[in-house]
């Protein structure tokens, strides 16, 4: 196991209260007991794995040492550190996710302040209003048994006309309502991958659409933001997909011009490789700001993805892909395996609401440019050395750090109770070390108090950064 693999797998192990070693011990002890590290698993050295948690070496070393005395860990000399007990010709369990994105959301937040995974964390009053609205429609219903694998009718209806609001002529039959956007980037990659494949993406991206395609087994090829240099990798890999977030990019902030969007789909169209639209972001523009038309609005093969998490609320669980019929169709078979279909009563809900977003929309923009505004102020007040640049809408900003590596600096941040996202987990290529994605999506107060946290970390964390800049200069010597 690669030493960055097992940083990412430990979460958020050092929030809580206690010795490090301990805290650390407490998590591998988890991961050993829960089958993750299974028996024979090769740990990685004191000084390397220190190295990635941003931690002294002694640390690590009364870490193995306690889990040695409890015989989960054995190490001999010549052959490292490996899990107690003889490697299983079984096979080893399903991998589960180690992206930090969803670790920090399967981790209790004691008191840690979550920059990492951003959504609405107020219920708007129109959410409850359209439910509302929606229960007598409820109670009436007859003559359906509430499952609709490929989404209920009204909201499929309801998705299609937005489309068609947008300048996209769309039908129902073109619509798959999903749990989420998260769902359905899974079942697009289950659909258009098999192990081996070849996906573009860019580079940074959403980290969420990498870990659905590394699931499938897919080998990803990154490419500069807005897939530059697609025609390129089309001619030379054949890529089974390609995935791109063209309107307030996540992380950067970036809006794709129209005549790069417009080409984006006919290189997609004329290689006839599935163009995947990711437009999650697409109505957190600010105030005054008019994104380009949709991707789709130049080709019907481009599928697009969206979901009502981000303007409405994470919890009301409405997602949706626009695709060709064939597409569609094959998508919900597979998803009819899994669940059968979503919430009737969110769907239902979904479709009142979504002809009626226009003053929630506006109201969150200002609030969003607000928060926005206020994050970047107190980054340039208090950490005036990393470089923070302004974005156009969307919730997050991409921070670069003054010769310093995201990774570790995340690990520092954790300590002081802070989460960050950093920049190698979003970038298929390995690079975006020296990056960290910070969400503006709470308020000031709370964004106020995670930067206090931060220019703390950041305190903390410098001494080590030089030592470590020192150490690769004699190296280099």
């Amino acid at each position: 196991m690669k030493p960055i693999d097992l940083a990412e797998r430990l979460g958020r192990w050092s929030s809580g209260r206690g010795p490090l070693y301990l805290l650390l011990a407490a998590r591998l002890r988890q991961l050993i007991d829960t089958g993750e590290l299974p028996p024979g698993t090769l740990l990685p050295p004191d000084r390397t794995l220190a190295s990635s948690l941003a931690v002294g070496r002694s640390t690590v070393v009364a870490t193995y040492d306690l889990l040695r005395t409890e015989g989960r860990i054995v190490r001999r000399q010549g052959s490292g550190t490996r899990v107690a007990g003889e490697p299983t010709t079984a096979a080893p369990p399903d991998h589960t996710t180690d992206a930090p994105v969803f670790l920090h959301l399967l981790e209790p937040r004691d008191d840690v302040i979550l920059l990492g995974c951003a959504a609405p964390d107020a219920v708007p009053p129109e959410l409850a209003e359209a439910y509302a609205r929606v229960l007598p429609e409820l109670a009436k219903t007859t003559g359906d048994i509430g499952y609709h694998p490929q989404g209920h009718p009204g909201l499929r209806r309801a998705i299609a006309d937005d489309y068609e609001r947008r300048g996209v002529p769309t039908r129902p039959e073109q619509i798959l309502v999903t749990t989420g956007a998260q769902q359905a980037l899974s079942l697009l990659a289950r659909a258009l991958l098999r192990p081996g494949d070849l996906a573009l993406v860019e580079a940074p991206t959403y980290p969420g659409a990498v870990e659905a395609f590394r699931e499938e087994g897919a080998v990803l090829r990154a490419l500069p933001v807005g897939l530059e240099g697609i025609e390129a990798a089309v001619r030379e890999h054949r890529p089974s997909l390609a995935y791109v977030v063209p309107t307030f990019h996540n992380p950067t902030g970036a809006v794709l011009p129209a005549l790069a969007r417009r080409r984006l789909a006919e290189v997609a169209g004329a290689a006839d490789v599935p163009l995947i639209d990711d437009e999650v972001l697409t109505d957190l523009g600010f105030p005054e700001e008019e994104p380009p038309p949709p991707v789709a609005a130049y080709s019907d093969a481009v599928v697009s993805v969206g979901s009502l998490s981000k303007i409405v609320w994470g919890g009301l669980r409405v997602g949706w892909v626009r695709a060709p019929v064939a597409l569609v169709t094959r998508l919900a078979r597979l998803r009819a395996v899994h669940d059968l279909g979503g919430n009737v009563l969110a769907q239902l809900a979904a479709a009142d609401l979504l002809p009626r977003l226009e003053p929630l929309r506006r109201r969150r923009a200002a609030e969003r440019e607000a928060c926005h505004d206020h994050l970047r102020a107190e980054l340039a007040r208090h950490l005036p050395d990393w470089d923070a640049p302004p974005v156009p809408g969307g919730q997050t900003l991409w921070v670069r750090l003054p010769h310093a590596d995201g990774g570790a600096f995340a690990q520092v941040a954790l300590r002081h109770r802070v989460a960050v996202l950093p920049g190698v987990g979003l970038d298929a290529s390995g690079g975006s070390r020296d990056h960290v994605r910070l969400h503006f999506a709470a308020p000031p107060e709370e964004l106020s108090e995670a930067v206090r946290r931060l220019a703390e970390a950041w305190r903390a964390f410098q001494p080590s950064a030089v030592t470590t800049s020192t150490a690769s200069a004699r190296l280099a010597v």
